[in-house]
């Protein structure tokens, strides 16, 4: 099932994706269920499909990306926040912050959280995920280098492209993650490359952090970064969820 969210003139709501037709939903959080409104996908804009509290992120969480960048893979999760005003939207555009030299993409699968989850155990770690969705962990790469920490590389307005929808049925531990730049693949990976799984991640972060309904995080990204200039187009590919694409202002 994928769960979107959308403006319709100057309606926006939730829905559900069926073809090429959305029904209306009042709360994905609360109920799944149809209200019989219907509109078409080529007539709405589609959003961001959650608004998250904050964005957990986790860093060096595939090996092939440890590798990548000469570094050890961290024994527990390394986690950093995005903020919520970071979030934008499919085909929404991506803005170079005034003075950033160098702008990465980092493909990554996002897990969207569909309950209050608080001291979770990693048996019931998934009974707190809403789905998945396609998730930019847009960097400032030359601010990461200089700031100890990453509120400004990692934290910048439109660095958190979140999209198209949220798959409902989706088997976390085997996703191919893919970044295509300007229509060349330049990420692959799959998430049975995940140091830290979706299912220890739900735990782990919740043990120590309360996650709240439409929270996302951020799983990590397989090895291939690199930067991005004006005008380019970086569409982040998950198997089973979809394509996420946007545009560098």
């Amino acid at each position: 099932m994928k769960i979107v969210r959308f403006a319709a003139g100057r309606k926006t709501g939730y829905g559900i994706l069926k073809n090429d037709k959305i029904e209306r939903i009042a709360n994905p959080y609360r109920s799944l269920k149809g209200t019989g409104e219907f509109f078409k996908l080529s007539e709405v804009k589609l959003l961001a499909p959650c608004l998250p509290s904050k964005i957990i992120a986790i860093g060096l969480n595939y090996y092939s990306h440890a590798k990548e960048v000469k570094m050890d893979v961290p024994k527990e999760p390394l986690m950093f926040f995005k903020p919520s005003t970071s979030v934008i939207g499919p085909e929404d555009k991506i803005v170079r912050p005034a003075g950033c030299q160098r702008l990465d993409y980092e493909a990554e699968l996002g897990v969207v959280i569909g309950k209050k989850a608080v001291k979770v155990s990693k048996e019931k770690a998934l009974d707190y995920v809403l789905g998945y969705t396609c998730f930019n962990d847009v960097t400032a790469r030359d601010w990461q280098k200089i700031d100890s920490q990453w509120a400004r590389a990692k934290g910048s307005d439109t660095f958190s492209p979140i999209g198209p929808w949220i798959e409902t049925e989706l088997d976390p531990d085997n996703v191919s993650v893919e970044a295509y730049l300007n229509g060349k693949q330049v990420q692959k990976g799959n998430t049975n490359d995940l140091v830290f799984n979706t299912v220890a991640l739900v735990s782990y972060i919740s043990n120590v952090i309360t996650l709240l309904p439409g929270d996302v995080i951020a799983t990590g990204t397989p090895a291939g970064i690199a930067p991005m200039q004006s005008g380019d187009v970086i569409e982040i590919v998950c198997s089973g969820i979809g394509t996420l694409k946007n545009t560098v202002a």
